[in-house]
């Protein structure tokens, strides 16, 4: 929710994409001292705007990529990989959160590309050619990406001054 309210925030127009018209379950990742990994709560509900198949990608000018589980799903969708090519192509804004960095690594997008992913990812990026940064708010080029939710607050000023640098030179 929180790239989704800052980019708001920095006066951007946001629509939320996703398989389908279904609002989508957040959840919360909290990290407990009783458990060896995170545990995950439902969160809000966070209302779609248009699905997948009908985005039309000449509309966009920026693409957030968010974290969780949910890019395990998210990047076997053909038109979830038309969508981040287009951005990767491009040259246009690229925000990665935490496990986001799966989506593009899958689809040969990261190979010398400097990007942070949440740690325990760091292979699987590190095999798909990334360079893993371990930094709240690593940019490269049109990319900028954290390696989970307490990165916000770095990941987030760093997310608006590329997006917003990205309207200057447009």
């Amino acid at each position: 929710m929180y790239p989704y309210y800052r980019v708001q925030e920095g006066g951007w127009d946001v629509d939320v994409s996703s398989r389908t018209m279904r609002d989508v379950q957040l959840v919360i990742h909290e990290f407990d001292p009783n458990s060896d990994a995170y545990v995950e709560k439902n969160g809000r509900k966070l209302p779609v705007d248009v699905p997948w198949e009908d985005v039309d990608v000449e509309l966009y000018d920026a693409l957030i990529i968010p974290g969780g589980r949910a890019p395990e799903w998210m990047r076997v969708d053909a038109h979830v990989r038309r969508i981040t090519e287009h951005f990767f192509a491009r040259n246009l804004p690229i925000a990665l959160v935490c496990h986001g960095a799966q989506v593009p690594a899958v689809y040969g997008l990261l190979k010398g590309r400097r990007t942070a992913c949440f740690p325990p990812i760091t292979g699987d990026m590190e095999n798909a050619g990334a360079i893993v940064v371990d930094a709240p708010d690593v940019v490269d080029g049109n990319l900028v990406s954290c390696r989970g939710w307490p990165d916000m607050p770095q990941f987030g000023r760093a997310m608006m001054d590329l997006f917003s640098k990205s309207l200057v030179n447009a």
